[in-house]
């Protein structure tokens, strides 16, 4: 996931993800875990709960929606084989069965998963989900009708590169076995512990052959959740969800489905949807927001207010913002002079770039400060806050510039307080004291990320950030730094080039774990080792605050998104 505009996603086209992508430490909203509620009373159901967005939700089929834990609007009408827990902070980012009994049983070497489906299961219509659903949902997302999901099962299933999808291929994939309606068996061209993160996708969600529609699916997509779509207007601008009554609690944990109805509204402007949410009057009283964050201004102006303030709820997605090298590109070949880099930044001063300390905190790991993750607490190259420049001068001298040196640093142009200008001067006047002169290049958003993203125009020197499609170390850490993943004919995001077989190896032997626990430990320690390398310089995590309605209750943000839960949601 590439710096998105909300929530973060791998793929290069911005985010709605994830996609917010748009989504540290374990943190619900501000005084409050599970269960808070902005009024009186344990949460009830009924009522309709609106949700005000910037991004539409759209092409709103499972097999094209990029997501990560099943989505948040989508997870209500998507069921999946794996879904993540709706827990507040840290909890929240573990993955837990779905329509599955199970996160699946691995083979020895974790190249085949098996599951099981729950009894009971069905469609808005009452008719039974069974595993050939499952498989045909996962098939049509490999049709070229229906791009734009995540890349996984085309890269990790036998067969997967050269499928087309059933609309050309009415055979399917053999790598995917139904020996009977409620098992589902998946063959991988590798191993991969990670195989039941990968399961919330939306991708396994099912779908009947014969209500398939093709790219109209999106229209009325078959519900397999508490929701059902009874109208999707200027695709996914306006989406209203109301009660699938064929849904069972019993069957599924970890949606609540407290409101009768859901009233989506996007395509607003963010200043906009932070005044409806602040003035909370008429049905905006019962509204959430999962895409729009408070800026610097607006949350000095909330939190001067002790009534909005207890209304902003905090959230923490596993994302690093963080300067890239090139060291193909001259001095940046030069390891001291990334050392030299990396001692002169001024955290304290990009965080104050950032928005502040509520909104962003220090890095100095590339992957982020969660447990999930692997995080492993190191400093490479310790400058303290606000940055050591005496010792950047020494590692200058001693990499042959006595006198200082000047490099070129691009950035975006887009006010983002993530890889805009802000950042850019924060690092300029830091860098400065070092002696080093940094000129800013400044593009414009598309032009930025066509740019660094390309191992033919990649600048040496840029701002880059990377989201998580799962809170785990695998899809953060190896899509940057696995030489294998290096794209020359298109997205590229391992901008460092580094391909290490030692790093490569160590990144084969982490993915064969299906212990998780065990995994994370080994991600954290090679992240230290690539750390050391000084080829990129981590500077922050960002903080999300999200204001919500005053009559909304049970407010839920776990670390997997990031953002309000609104599977858990009341309004009465």
């Amino acid at each position: 996931m590439r710096q998105p505009s909300v929530i973060p996603r791998r793929a290069a086209a911005a985010a709605a993800v994830l996609v917010v992508a748009a989504g540290a430490a374990a943190c619900g909203p501000e005084g409050s875990g599970k269960g808070s509620d902005s009024g009186s009373g344990a949460p009830k159901k009924g009522g309709t709960l609106t949700v005000l967005n910037s991004a539409p939700q759209e092409d709103f089929d499972p097999g094209r929606l990029y997501t990560s834990g099943g989505g948040n609007v989508p997870s209500l009408v998507f069921r999946t084989l794996t879904t993540r827990n709706r827990e507040d902070g840290a909890a929240g980012s573990k993955v837990v069965p779905d329509l599955a009994t199970d996160l699946g049983t691995p083979s020895k070497n974790a190249t085949v998963w098996t599951y099981t489906l729950k009894d009971n299961l069905t469609y808005e219509d009452g008719t039974a989900i069974t595993s050939a659903d499952i498989k045909y949902g996962v098939e049509r997302s490999f049709a070229a009708e229906l791009s734009g999901g995540a890349p996984y099962l085309r890269d990790w299933l036998v067969g997967g590169a050269g499928y087309q999808g059933p609309y050309k291929d009415k055979k399917g994939l053999d790598s995917i076995e139904t020996p009977d309606a409620k098992t589902i068996v998946f063959h991988l061209n590798k191993p991969e512990g990670e195989f039941p993160f990968l399961a919330t996708q939306t991708q396994t969600t099912p779908v009947p052959k014969a209500k398939d529609t093709g790219t109209k699916y999106e229209e009325h997509p078959l519900a397999s959740g508490p929701y059902k779509v009874v109208k999707n207007e200027g695709d996914g601008e306006r989406l209203i969800l109301e009660r699938n009554t064929h849904w069972s609690a019993a069957t599924d944990e970890e949606r609540k489905a407290y409101p009768d109805r859901i009233d989506v509204r996007s395509g607003l402007d963010s200043a906009v949807i932070n005044q409806r949410l602040s003035a909370s009057q008429g049905a905006d009283a019962a509204a959430v927001t999962t895409d729009t964050n408070l800026g610097p201004a607006e949350l000095a102006k909330v939190s001067g207010d002790k009534k909005l303030a207890a209304r902003v709820g905090t959230g923490h997605f596993g994302f690093t913002n963080y300067i890239a090298f090139n060291p193909k590109v001259k001095p940046f070949d030069n390891p001291k002079v990334r050392q030299a880099i990396s001692y002169a930044v001024d955290r304290t001063s990009v965080v104050n770039a950032a928005g502040g300390s509520s909104l962003a905190e220090p890095a100095t790991t590339f992957l982020p400060d969660q447990a999930s993750f692997g995080y492993t607490p190191y400093d490479a190259f310790p400058a303290g806050k606000n940055g050591d420049a005496a010792k950047a001068k020494e590692l200058l001298k001693e990499a042959g510039y006595p006198k200082g040196l000047t490099v070129t640093l691009t950035h975006d142009n887009e006010k983002n307080f993530a890889t805009s200008p802000e950042i850019a001067t924060a690092l300029q006047e830091a860098l400065k004291k070092a002696g080093i002169t940094v000129k800013l290049r400044g593009l414009e958003d598309n032009a930025y990320s066509d740019t660094v993203y390309n191992v033919k125009t990649e600048p040496g020197f840029f701002l880059a950030g990377w989201g998580a499609d799962w809170p785990s170390g695998g899809p953060f850490f190896a899509p940057v730094f696995d030489g294998r993943q290096i794209v020359k004919a298109g997205y590229n995001f391992n901008s460092s080039q580094l391909n290490d077989p030692s790093v490569n190896k160590e990144i084969d032997e982490i993915n064969k774990l299906t212990d998780l626990s065990a995994a994370a430990k080994r991600w954290g320690a090679l992240d230290k080792k690539v750390g050391e390398q000084a080829l990129t310089v981590a500077l922050f995590h960002p903080v999300y605050k999200r204001l919500y309605g005053e009559s909304v209750k049970n407010v839920v943000i776990s670390d997997w998104t990031g953002v309000l839960d609104i599977s858990q949601v009341a309004v009465k």
